[in-house]
């Protein structure tokens, strides 16, 4: 009897819709994702959690640990007793170089579409030429907001050298110094860039100008993975689930994101709209080119000196069964 229900369950874990329905939801837990309530980057978070994606895979998120991105994210996601969470690509890198025991499971964004470059409605900037010999904000050294700004002058043949970053310490900083007079330009993401929209004048939108790279992905200990894969898989799982819906009722999913944080239900559903098009979530599953487009990007801003060896940092055996399939 017990062979065969033992066989009974092999064939049905064949397909992902079946493996939800007998998936048990295990214990509480909690997770990191970097920027949370303040960027869209966890966005599928909050929507799985509010329909319940995670606990038809097999795991109950009760609830999210959010920060300011960074060291401090990776930091907060080894610190857990459920180790997984949501990092910029360049936080696992720098995290893998010093030697932490991290493993890159899946991707999470591909898009820089929330960025922009704002200036004050009254200025004669007009476009990223007219900041030669300017200065502009950008929220610190090697962070995501310097890249994006460098990959956008080397995209139109512009010299770095010719226009002073001043770090800001934070976007809303960077806008102080805007409105100000310190800097002719400041370095901007939404949703705030949707509050303050009245307030200044885009030059340009990361989105005309950037191709698909993979701004942010999902990472765990080796230790954790090995031990409880079974909990990496239904991570992943349940924030397939949320993404596909995303997509499939933008307006749905952001009264969803709202709740989780704690956002205006107008403000959410502009912010959730505007990154429909660009396709900001990814399922989880890798692509090669747009790990390789992030990974110029930070050598631009020295944090890298070379392609990195993905093969080393990634392992996709936790993806679903579809995911995998495309790799």
């Amino acid at each position: 009897m017990v062979r065969v229900v033992s066989r009974i369950f092999s064939a049905l874990a064949v397909t992902t819709a079946l493996v939800f329905s007998l998936a048990r939801p295990a214990a509480a837990d909690e997770i990191s994702i970097t920027q949370w309530g303040a960027s869209l980057y966890g966005a599928p978070f909050a929507v799985g959690i509010e329909n319940g994606d995670f606990k038809k895979a097999g795991i109950d998120i009760t609830g999210i640990i959010g920060s300011a991105g960074g060291g401090t994210s990776v930091r907060n996601i080894l610190a857990s007793q459920t180790p997984y969470g949501e990092v910029a690509t360049a936080a696992a890198l720098a995290a893998a170089r010093q030697g932490l025991d991290i493993v890159i499971v899946n991707t999470a964004t591909h898009t820089v579409a929330e960025s922009t470059l704002v200036t004050m409605p009254n200025s004669p900037v007009k476009t990223l030429k007219d900041l030669v010999g300017q200065k502009i904000a950008i929220t610190s050294p090697k962070s995501t907001s310097e890249m994006v700004f460098l990959m956008e002058l080397k995209q139109l043949g512009i010299d770095a050298s010719k226009i002073q970053r001043v770090a800001s310490g934070g976007y809303t900083q960077g806008l102080t110094m805007l409105e100000n007079g310190a800097v002719s330009a400041a370095v901007l993401i939404e949703p705030l860039s949707i509050i303050r929209k009245d307030n200044y004048r885009t030059v340009v939108r990361a989105k005309d100008m950037l191709p698909a790279m993979t701004t942010s992905v999902g990472i765990t200990t080796r230790e954790f993975a090995k031990a409880h894969p079974e909990k990496i898989r239904a991570i992943i799982a349940g924030r397939q689930l949320a993404v596909q819906q995303i997509y499939a009722d933008p307006r749905g999913a952001a009264q969803l994101v709202a709740k989780q944080f704690n956002m205006s239900p107008e403000l959410a559903e502009v912010a959730v709209g505007n990154m429909i098009a660009p396709r900001m979530w990814t399922e989880g599953g890798f692509d090669k080119a747009e790990l390789d487009r992030i990974a110029e990007g930070l050598k631009l801003v020295g944090e890298l000196n070379a392609l990195p060896d993905w093969d080393h940092l990634i392992d996709a055996s936790f993806l679903p069964d579809d995911l995998k399939a495309s790799q």
